[in-house]
């Protein structure tokens, strides 16, 4: 017996909802959504990607059951999960949804539901590897994250700045984070000749992050401030030291 893995509730990886949209419809259509804890709707109110898939599934003499794990990556990098049973097996057949904090919870749910102990040849258990939310390197901050990677790309003088490949890939920004990743105060020779190194990492809406590395110096003949960003940490400290030595 085959398992249908389009039954109305699996939502498919590329479907074009937002995880704030996923969210909803789960709450929305799940009958015990009252029971899960006000933390938890709140930790999901930064949710930032969005993945679920079929789990498990059990046919039997026209009842059905499935389980399906949706998890959403939260823009401190950390993941959430709620698990999902669907079945029919309530009086006058009609599907009904439940939702669950961990699956020991929605285990002990599916071991109540009135399916065949004696047909063990219908379950067709289906363990659907998620794709592994990525771990991310930074925490980050949803802050109009968008905007700030046009903003810094436009005050970059440097000619071999990123291109318009990653501008427009950097639009779908949800959240970022700036650290300060080398610092020197000054160098020999002129006092007043100061650089700075920052990294700005991108959170992407699909989950992939992108580092943009920002130099700022006073290394210009007038010694005034410049800002130069580059795609790599590599060429963003190859260009301090050839800015460097250029006054040197």
């Amino acid at each position: 017996m085959s398992v249908p893995y389009e039954t109305a509730a699996y939502e498919p990886r590329e479907s074009p909802e937002s995880p704030e949209e996923h969210l909803a419809r789960l709450l929305g259509r799940a009958l015990n959504s009252f029971e899960l804890p006000d933390e938890t709707i709140r930790r999901l109110d930064c949710a930032l990607v969005y993945d679920g898939s079929l789990h498990s599934a059990h046919h039997s003499s026209g009842l059905h059951r499935e389980t399906y794990r949706h998890t959403w990556l939260l823009s401190d990098g950390s993941a959430l999960t709620l698990w999902e049973l669907v079945h029919n097996t309530t009086p006058g057949g009609e599907t009904q949804h439940e939702v669950y904090l961990d699956e020991e919870e929605v285990r002990a749910a599916t071991a109540r539901l009135p399916l065949p102990a004696d047909a063990p040849d219908f379950e067709l258990p289906v363990l659907v590897q998620l794709s592994p939310v990525p771990e991310t390197r930074h925490r980050y901050v949803s802050d109009d994250s968008a905007d700030h990677a046009r903003r810094l790309l436009r005050r970059a003088e440097n000619p071999d700045r990123p291109g318009a490949d990653i501008a427009a890939l950097l639009t779908t920004a949800s959240a970022h984070q700036i650290t300060q990743a080398f610092g020197r105060p000054c160098r020999a020779g002129r006092a007043a000749l100061c650089f700075s190194l920052y990294e700005h990492a991108f959170l992407l809406r699909d989950g992939r992050e992108v580092s943009l590395w920002e130099v700022e110096h006073t290394a210009t003949p007038d010694g005034r401030h410049m800002c130069e960003v580059y795609a790599t940490e590599k060429a963003a400290r190859d260009a301090m030291e050839r800015r460097a030595a250029q006054v040197t």
